[in-house]
């Protein structure tokens, strides 16, 4: 049985894979586990409607199980192992928040203007924990198997180091071996060639973002393209909308 999966096409670039981590993350597990699946590259700022029809939020990714559309990528990936569990990519309880708070202290380091404020000494903390978690447990997060938390945590590797690089020429510290080996693994799997957006609709992405990643400051409904994963709220008149963690989307 082939799964049909929606996920974030390219800003400007409609036929090609777009920026959206958590449509990698579903696209990363589908291939870890060899399901086949077709794939549907949505233009998350001109849905078609068949889109709308079935997934009337507008969120990506979604996977098609039993003629029922199913949107964020946790849940996505929870059902995937249910009902393939063969081979496993289940994380161990106690390894499964490892790593969680590195794309947060992304977002905040990247949008920041102040050298100052603590952003960057804060995604230094998470990524020193995460190279001492490595140290002790790798190469993978619950050792010698990838699991399903190295495939949520790789696309978001993979934003900070081209966005960063980008944005702020800025890379992650020599010294932090043990997550550049991490990295390098993940990125060299044939899994993740195959899923990955081309660095400049990365790139592209987040210049877009540029206004809203500002302070989470409440900006024009106009000027907001689309942001990925981070909960927070905007203002459009007197409604307030919410973003939910393990989706894009735009509103």
């Amino acid at each position: 049985m082939v799964l049909e999966i929606a996920v974030k096409a390219a800003v400007g670039a409609p036929d090609i894979l777009g920026d959206c981590p958590f449509s990698q993350r579903a696209l990363l597990t589908l291939e870890e586990k060899k399901i086949p699946y077709k794939s549907h590259l949505i233009n998350l700022s001109d849905k078609p409607q068949w889109f709308l029809e079935v997934n009337p939020e507008g969120k990506v990714p979604v996977v098609k199980f039993d003629d029922k559309w199913v949107s964020d990528s946790d849940v996505i990936v929870g059902i995937l192992e249910e009902k393939y569990p063969e081979p496993s990519l289940a994380t161990p309880p106690e390894f499964a928040s490892v790593g969680s708070k590195i794309f947060p202290s992304f977002v905040k380091f990247l949008k920041s203007k102040d050298p100052n404020d603590g952003t960057e000494q804060d995604l230094l903390e998470e990524l020193k924990a995460l190279d001492d978690h490595l140290k002790a447990h790798g190469p993978f997060i619950a050792g010698e198997k990838i699991t399903a938390v190295d495939l949520s945590l790789a696309p978001k590797l993979y934003h900070l180091e081209v966005a960063l690089a980008h944005f702020k020429n800025w890379t992650i510290p020599d010294k932090l071996t043990h997550v550049l080996n991490y990295i390098k693994l993940l990125f060299s799997r044939e899994s993740f060639e195959k899923t990955k957006a081309a660095k400049e609709h990365i790139i592209a992405g987040w210049g877009a973002k540029g206004q809203c990643m500002n302070s989470f400051q409440i900006i024009s409904y106009q000027n907001l393209v689309m942001y990925c994963g981070l909960a927070f709220s905007i203002r459009k008149g007197q409604e307030r909308k919410k973003v939910e963690p393990g989706v894009c989307q735009t509103f």
